[in-house]
């Protein structure tokens, strides 16, 4: 027999491979980057506001069926999200970052989330015990030629740098803490980062479900596919505690002795089809019909590609829907037995009659996909552009993922020599594919090829949707968890032999000498040049004295960004040099730490992009009074008394941070030609508020006896139109919003 190896024994749990130091790393990180955004800026005019305007207006009507906005039926998103930020504000009291903590809390399950399916995929590939730790039957059964989801990638033969377990999780909760994409779109209020983490949650139980439906061991003769086809000597080493229980070293009496004896029962998959059941119905109740249509066609597919669509039926479909049901269907039938179909008046595109099941059921999904949604107020990202920001929101991680997808594609392809019909699912602990073969030239795994067809299978679902239907410039983010995966695989790959040129090590620098070196040098030279010749502006003017309006652009979500001029850039010098650093870190010195040590030269990289997204925040925060209208409202509402009336010159979303910042407002806000987009539909309800007036009755109000504060963009046009029915007075301003009153 062969001197004894370090080899592992028995599978770990994968809550054991979760580690104290990556846990805390990545939740620094998230602390860093979240809980800091929670207090500033004020809440940006339009969806943010919006969204959780809506959960107060649920929280004071004690209705948390009907959404309402400015007291008008608002029918566009289901309620998961009314509900997290009512419910926190019912805790925690009536304050923005109230409202937003349970988005940030959303992130770290995200990340959390995202670290456990790594440990899943790629847990295997590190020796969790020496051989002084075997026993000396198993250290006599020699062990170089085991392979499998924990010895995988590992070889006595080859020098290898002890990486631990949960390597790949812990660079693809990384990757995703501090990747643009995820960050931008956490600054405001909206549901699509919750889906990534339905999503993720979703793929993981699917596939825990179907690995205890495909590995019940009822006898000994039911060993999985790829175990039976093994050499004896293989499976000897699979059933290792057994073979030491018979104190034998002979590899044949071994197997005799313990296949004598039966396999324990496999777990049930009944709890994780459940927990599949109560994530997907909780992402319909974020996002609507995709929050169903994208699990369930990963589920679809997955079982199509791996030729197990027989063992959907043993999924425990019937408890899966009947959970499912009580949790998503509730509110779907009380939304529509409280808003039933009223008369629609004609001319406009809207069918005779119309209530919430027409509204949110057919316009805000099925016309929305095609394009053809009443009203259209939302932008239209074109299909190259579309695919272009996807790499720009998974930077600076974006640079390995050419080489992580030719190893998933690599992965895909291959196919063991002892087993040809091995199936992706087949169980880890059985998964034996390349016995007996140096490390260069092992096929990948069962578990290898499984997460390969994962992520592929789960970015290319809802990247093709989004190609298909409409698409904004966010829609990428269910798909980035598992790009974020492929990369953490890849960089964890790398770490495993840092001094030896195998390919994973020259893909990882070529990767950071062509992509993040210039690309960190450029945006170095480019931020350092705006930040130091960018002009220095007198005390009284203002950032929107330098701006450029732009306001075709602005039904995009970053459609603002255009507005920038290079006399803006004085107002952003602090995080202009930030990011300036950040670059010139992330790019050639974290390139030059790589050559010596990859683990820390990605440590660099995450460090560098938190410094670069706190300087993004602190951006955002010197912009808002373009983007929001807290400081008016506050000015509004300590000066207000009773009888006052608020008004705002436009539609809702110009100045919808009103709502929420005057709670000492009993009436609503009123609307000058703003019946259009949001409470468009639900002001044709005759018991809508009447919240919407034209130009007429505007100056008829100004003429009389109440005082009113006019929020308005152009309050020169205003001041012209409403001088001569009584007298303009400017309130306050900020930004280029001011606040007109007739008192």
């Amino acid at each position: 027999m062969t001197s004894a190896s370090p080899i592992p024994t028995t599978p770990t749990s994968p809550l054991r491979r979760w580690r104290t130091s990556s846990l805390a790393l990545i939740v620094s990180f998230w602390a860093i980057l979240q809980i800091g955004g929670l207090f500033t800026p004020g809440l940006l005019d339009d969806v943010d506001s919006v969204y959780i305007q809506i959960a107060r207006e649920m929280l004071q009507r004690h209705d948390f069926v009907t959404p309402t906005i400015d007291g008008v039926r608002f029918f566009d998103k289901p309620p998961l999200m009314y509900w997290m930020a009512a419910g926190s504000m019912r805790l925690f009291g009536i304050h923005d970052w109230a409202a937003r903590l349970p988005l940030a809390l959303g992130v770290l399950a995200l990340l959390l989330a995202v670290y456990a399916l790594g440990i899943r995929f790629y847990g295997h590939t590190q020796p969790s015990r020496s051989a002084q730790d075997l026993s000396p039957s198993a250290q006599d059964l020699g062990a170089p030629f085991i392979r499998g989801p924990i010895a995988d990638g590992w070889d006595a033969r080859l020098p290898q740098s002890h990486v631990p377990s949960d390597r790949a999780g812990l660079y693809a909760a990384l990757a995703m803490a501090t990747c643009i994409g995820p960050y931008i779109y956490t600054r405001f209020y909206i549901p699509d980062i919750l889906i990534a983490l339905w999503m993720t949650l979703a793929v993981h139980l699917f596939l825990l479900a179907l690995e205890r439906v495909s590995n019940q061991h009822p006898g000994p003769n039911k060993l999985s596919p790829s175990a039976q086809d093994l050499p004896l000597s293989a499976q000897d080493a699979v059933i290792l505690s057994a073979a030491r229980s018979a104190q034998s070293k002979d590899p044949e009496a071994a197997y005799r002795t313990t296949a004598a004896k039966p396999f324990p029962p496999a777990p049930s998959a009944l709890l994780p089809c459940l927990g599949f059941a109560a994530v997907t119905a909780l992402n319909l109740l974020t996002k609507g019909l995709i929050g169903v249509v994208f699990p369930l066609g990963f589920v679809l597919l997955y079982l199509a590609f791996t030729h197990r669509l027989k063992l959907l039926a043993k999924l425990h479909l019937i408890p899966s829907t009947l959970v499912f049901l009580a949790i998503a269907a509730p509110w779907h039938i009380l939304a529509a037995i409280r808003n039933p179909p009223i008369p629609m008046p004609p001319g406009l595109g809207l069918p005779a009659h119309a209530g919430w099941a027409w509204f949110y059921l057919y316009n805000e999904h099925i016309a929305r996909f095609l394009g053809h949604r009443i009203p259209h107020d939302y932008g239209q990202v074109p299909i190259p552009i579309f695919w272009l920001l996807l790499l720009l929101w998974l930077f600076p991680w974006v640079a390995f993922l050419p080489a992580a997808l030719r190893n998933a594609i690599r992965a895909l392809r291959a196919r063991p020599a002892s087993d040809p019909n091995l199936r992706f699912d087949s169980d880890p602990n059985f998964s034996y594919s390349s016995l007996g073969q140096p490390q260069s030239q092992l096929s990948p795994s069962a578990q290898d090829r499984e997460a390969a067809l994962t992520c592929l299978l789960w970015a290319g679902i809802i990247l093709g949707f989004f190609t298909l239907s409409s698409r904004q410039e966010y829609y990428h983010l269910p798909a980035l968890p598992a790009l974020a995966l492929l990369v953490g695989a890849f960089l964890a790959s790398a770490d495993r032999s840092p001094h030896n040129p195998t390919p994973a090590v020259r893909a990882g620098l070529r990767a950071s000498l062509y992509m993040l070196v210039p690309i960190g040098t450029l945006l170095f030279l480019l931020c350092s040049y705006l930040a130091l010749t960018a002009p220095t502006h007198a005390p009284n003017t203002t950032l929107s004295d330098v701006l450029r309006s732009n306001p075709n652009l602005y039904n995009l979500s970053l459609g603002h960004v255009f507005d920038l001029t290079g006399p803006a850039m004085g107002f952003f010098r602090g995080p202009l040099l930030t990011v300036a650093l950040g670059m010139l870190t992330l790019g050639p010195i974290a390139y030059i730490v790589r050559k010596r040590n990859p683990f820390a030269a990605n440590l660099l990289i995450a460090a560098a992009m938190t410094a670069v997204l706190l300087a993004a925040h602190q951006g955002l925060v010197r912009f808002y009074p373009i983007l929001g209208s807290k400081d008016l409202a506050l000015a509004i509402d300590r000066d207000l008394r009773p009888g006052d009336i608020i008004l705002n010159d436009g539609e809702l979303t110009s100045g919808s941070a009103l709502l929420f910042y005057t709670p000492q407002s009993a009436a609503p806000i009123l609307l000058v030609n703003g019946r259009v987009n949001g409470p468009w539909f639900g002001s044709f309800y005759p018991d809508a508020p009447q919240i919407f007036l034209n130009d007429t009755q505007l100056t008829h109000l100004w003429s009389g006896p109440q005082r009113l504060f006019l929020l308005t963009d152009h309050p020169e046009a205003r001041t012209l139109t409403l001088s001569p029915f009584a007298p303009v007075h400017i309130f306050a301003t900020a930004g280029d919003k001011t606040i007109l009153t007739n008192r």
